[in-house]
């Protein structure tokens, strides 16, 4: 290790052995360094990243690599290079590595040439940071987040949730609190699979189009019942229906420390019947974009049959996926959930047959859900103005 100073700043040269060449692992500041050991060659980030971002997401794993670091301080925190296999369980493992232990690393894949995960990001939530095409970018070229919409529903969600853990990976689901009420053992198979979950309001209202007060309700109830359902142990996630962002929603999720997630790749595979359009879909926007989040929605069985060859698509493209997870839980409203106890009481006899049966058109569950895309429906919003395209995320 060298240091050296400059203009009074101190900047540390972390140099680590690797036969006869050394490698640089990067400059930090003090503050930035938590714990390294020179055990094992690994690479430098090649991506500039933002300041806001940077101040947001902190990196605590990175493929092959396990170790214990502490508390987010610093902009990238990396894992220590694994010099043997894991033994323990792959990628696809419980919550509690997911969600509950920052500290843990990403164990190598056991599945036979399986994609794996590239890196885990940790996101601060303080002040409801924005994310996508109007918010922080955190990704590097090459890089995806596999996220999925408007589930848990029987049948797709568990497909998708295996096509992950096939090639151990992990994706972010924002969940319906109506969806996740009625099928909460799907909602704990989600979280038991090691996925993050987050919310997305209680019944897929556009929250543009009601009163503030209902506004809150949808919000607040669609986190209670996905909470309630998934056994606690959900991300301070927020994903708006038809990515319409409301100023005055933006401004209570800040206050509420909740994260806003939309898309950079919106697969529309809502609009299709068949799984080769979404994997046409996402391809030809990444081949354009090189990176982003992907928005996609495990409520059709269209895309969770399109996800395995989706995945051997991104990874013969050289695409690496990054998975998501919080630095701190979401934390409920007891007024809400008192609200949930009570709707629990009443008959499950309203519940939509669609709800429940995976082979049911597609078309009618969106009709059901107000997931029909209105005429001339812009999505994307910043503010008062409006970009991209139609769509019922």
């Amino acid at each position: 290790m060298t240091v050296t100073t400059l203009k009074n700043l101190p900047i540390v040269i972390v140099l680590l052995a690797s036969g006869p060449a050394l490698t640089m692992i990067g400059f930090l500041t003090p503050q930035q360094i938590i714990a390294r050991q020179a055990s094992a060659p690994t690479s430098a980030p090649t991506a500039q990243r933002s300041t806001p971002a940077d101040q947001l997401v902190s990196e605590i794993g990175r493929a092959g690599e396990s170790g214990i670091v502490a508390s987010p301080v610093a902009t990238v925190q990396e894992a220590q290079p694994n010099p043997s296999p894991s033994t323990g369980p792959a990628q696809n493992g419980s919550a509690e590595n997911s969600m509950g232990s920052a500290t843990s690393a990403i164990p190598p894949c056991d599945k036979h040439d399986g994609l794996g995960l590239s890196r885990i990001v940790q996101i601060d939530t303080t002040g409801g940071p924005r994310f996508g095409p109007e918010g922080y970018d955190f990704l590097r070229d090459k890089e995806v987040v596999l996220t999925f919409d408007d589930g848990p529903r029987p049948g797709s969600t568990e497909a998708v949730v295996k096509a992950l853990a096939d090639e151990c990976l992990r994706g972010t689901f924002f969940e319906v609190g109506q969806m996740a009420s009625w099928h909460p053992e799907i909602a704990k198979q989600v979280i038991d699979a090691g996925m993050t979950v987050g919310t997305h309001t209680w019944s897929h209202k556009d929250l543009a189009q009601i009163p503030y007060e209902k506004a809150e309700q949808e919000i607040e109830m669609g986190n209670s019942a996905v909470s309630a359902a998934a056994g606690g142990k959900i991300a301070p996630f927020f994903r708006f229906p038809y990515l319409q962002q409301p100023p005055r929603m933006l401004s209570y999720l800040a206050e509420h420390n909740v994260a806003i997630f939309s898309g950079d790749i919106d697969s529309r595979d809502y609009t299709m019947h068949k799984p080769q359009p979404v994997i046409d879909s996402v391809m030809s926007q990444l081949e354009k974009r090189g990176k982003g989040i992907v928005l996609m929605h495990d409520l059709h069985p269209n895309t969770a049959e399109a996800l395995p060859e989706l995945l051997r698509q991104l990874k013969l493209a050289g695409f690496k996926v990054v998975h998501m997870v919080p630095k701190e839980q979401l934390t409920t409203i007891a007024k809400y959930d008192e609200m949930l106890d009570h709707r629990k009481n009443v008959s499950s006899s309203a519940q939509p047959v669609s709800a429940t049966a995976p082979g049911h058109d597609a078309v009618t569950h969106h009709s059901i859900y107000m997931y029909v895309p209105r005429q001339g429906r812009r999505t994307h919003t910043q503010g008062a103005r409006t970009t991209g395209t139609a769509g019922a995320p």
